[in-house]
């Protein structure tokens, strides 16, 4: 058994270290952000359909997800220094290439490329931290801070964002990533150890694409049914995935080096940690972005004003974070996470009433709640794998932080596109186009005469804002469910260690 009691304590050059792994981190927390502010400026300039809309926004996450596994393998083969460097050199190309866009499909390109590049950082900077941060407690600290960066980059991107994009084009949005990248580049080789395991099996593309295939069939299918309602290409779409999700698990189990180490999920504290962590962040992702666009589309904010409203759950992220490793250590791991989930709920049921105040006051509260069990789940989750298979460990955990961020915005933004078209109903001369999001509407309502205007904002708004409360509701359920969870599956206080 791999025990963590007595490693060697970080030292001066780690915590440097970690202030450079903290620059990639920002940069994904301010690129979510912006790029929500951003959507209703896209929707105008590029006129997306609701699923291309869907996909620009989820694309990137969904990339990631099916990739995150196997790029954690490959930094272990590689190194995980050198992969994060080519990360980002990688992304700051992409970011360019989405800067300058001219249609959906090319937007929706970029971002898949970006979600390529993206792959490559994640599971490298949590990698690396957990071999720069041996002793419980200081990796527990260290993951805290790491994920305190990534509120960080959410309270700089409504600044940022909304200044740039009330005076610039959109596309200047995927531009600001592109400094504290190069930055990284510059100092990752002075500050950061290399780390690779000489001993990493090679990797199994026939997983890669199981695994990848599996992700983006059953999302793909879940968005047409939202739009299109239920067909058979979309059944059989669906049916497709859920089989490739089945024959991937199957190949797991017979491969001497597989793709995912099932073994980890033989131990609680990985298995509900990762379960914990994948469905509070669909929580979070779906209800934040459906935040930004409700206080644009509904309220009529402009981008710098909705943004400035995003600030608060932010700060309550931030502290829910940071007081993770402070609950850890006065309450067993179980009771600690339930704990933040029942401090969420109540927020949750506050974003339900809707109305600009409820929805800032209540996502305040689900910030601090579910972040506060953020904190817990990533330590335990790289804490449950021995040193050698880090990249692995950390690589299933991004996948789950990408996968619930990326499922959220699509099962929360398929929900609410379902209800807004089920209940909108124009009146007549208005173009079919106002019936398809509501940002369309709102395209279209510019070209009315006031009267006209007026009431079908007042239409579509109503039916949107029914379909954000239904969400919230369903987010509401989702929390009291992990709640329990948590609190009957994780028992113990003890860390959950593998055979290594």
């Amino acid at each position: 058994m791999t025990t963590l009691e007595t490693a060697p304590r970080a030292g001066r050059r780690e915590w440097l270290g970690l202030a450079v792994l903290a620059l990639p981190t920002i940069l994904i927390g301010l690129d979510m952000t912006v790029l929500h502010l951003a959507a209703p400026m896209l929707t105008t300039d590029l006129g997306p359909s609701s699923s291309e809309l869907l996909w620009i926004i989820d694309v990137y996450g969904f990339v990631v997800a099916g990739l995150l596994i196997t790029m954690g393998t490959v930094g272990d083969r590689i190194g995980r220094r050198r992969l994060l460097m080519i990360g980002a050199a990688g992304f700051a190309l992409a970011s360019l290439l989405a800067a300058f866009a001219t249609s959906a499909a090319m937007l929706i390109g970029a971002r898949a490329l970006l979600g390529l590049a993206g792959a490559t950082l994640m599971p490298s900077t949590l990698s690396l931290l957990s071999n720069m941060f041996r002793d419980p407690r200081q990796r527990q600290l260290a993951i805290a801070i790491w994920m305190t960066n990534f509120m960080v980059g959410g309270i700089a991107g409504p600044l940022v964002g909304g200044v740039l994009l009330e005076n610039f084009h959109w596309g200047s949005v995927f531009l600001i990533g592109i400094p504290p990248l190069l930055l990284l580049l510059v100092l990752a080789r002075p500050l950061l150890p290399e780390f690779k395991h000489p001993g990493a099996g090679r990797i199994d593309l026939a997983s890669v694409m199981l695994s990848t295939g599996a992700i983006v069939a059953v999302v793909y299918a879940l968005k047409e049914t939202a739009k299109d309602g239920v067909h058979l290409v979309s059944v059989v779409v669906l049916v497709a995935g859920l089989l490739a999700g089945y024959v991937f698990v199957r190949r797991q189990l017979t491969l001497t080096e597989p793709l995912v180490d099932l073994r980890l999920f033989h131990r609680a504290s990985f298995s509900v940690s990762l379960g914990a962590q994948t469905f509070g962040l669909f929580v979070l992702a779906g209800m934040g972005f459906l935040s930004v666009q409700y206080f644009q589309l509904v309220l009529g904010m402009a981008p710098l004003e909705a943004g400035l409203w995003s600030l608060p759950p932010a700060v309550g992220g931030i502290l829910g974070t940071l007081g993770g490793p402070f609950v850890a250590r006065r309450m067993r791991a179980g009771a600690a996470m339930t704990l933040g989930f029942l401090i969420a709920a109540p927020g949750l049921a506050l974003v339900a009433l809707s109305g600009r105040t409820a929805i800032v006051a209540g996502l305040v509260i689900a910030n601090f709640g579910i972040q506060l069990v953020l904190a817990l789940t990533y330590d335990l989750v790289v804490g449950s794998a021995p040193p050698e298979r880090a990249g692995v460990a950390s690589g299933m955990g991004e996948t789950g932080t990408e996968l619930g961020m990326a499922l959220g915005i699509a099962v929360v933004g398929s929900l609410v596109t379902a209800v807004y078209r089920s209940e909108v109903t124009l009146p007549a001369g208005v173009s079919s186009e106002a019936r398809d999001t509501l940002g369309g509407a709102v395209a279209v309502a510019e070209q009315l005469p006031q009267p006209l205007a007026r009431e079908l904002l007042e239409l579509t708004r109503a039916a949107y804002t029914d379909g954000v409360q239904l969400a919230a509701l369903v987010s509401l359920g989702i929390v009291v469910v992990l709640a329990v969870a948590t609190a009957t599956l994780l028992r113990t206080r003890q860390r959950d260690t593998v055979e290594s």
